[in-house]
């Protein structure tokens, strides 16, 4: 048989408020966006190299030295700025 004390554990335990997670939907959505900009400016700078035999030009291209890094580099800015942001703040419905 259960005594007072532990009733009063157990109703202490069933009314503890829910803890906040440090981060909300909005961070998550927001680091998966900027992980497929990593991801394509990673995509953007693949191609094929030049070989003993052969002068691939292409190695040069304006999207593999230049596209593909900035994307890249602008999806690692948007992932910092994506964990760091609160999403709430934009939000309509404030808690």
């Amino acid at each position: 048989m259960a005594t007072d004390k532990d009733l009063k554990k157990q109703e202490q335990f069933i009314r503890e408020p829910e803890r906040e997670l440090p981060l909300e939907r909005g961070n998550f959505i927001g680091m998966i966006a900027a992980g497929v900009l990593i991801v394509l400016g990673f995509v953007l700078m693949l191609g094929g190299s030049s070989t003993v035999d052969a002068f691939n030009p292409d190695i040069f291209s304006t999207r593999r030295i230049v596209v593909g890094p900035l994307i890249a580099l602008l999806g690692f800015i948007a992932m910092g700025v994506a964990i760091i942001i609160d999403p709430s703040r934009f939000s309509r419905h404030k808690k």
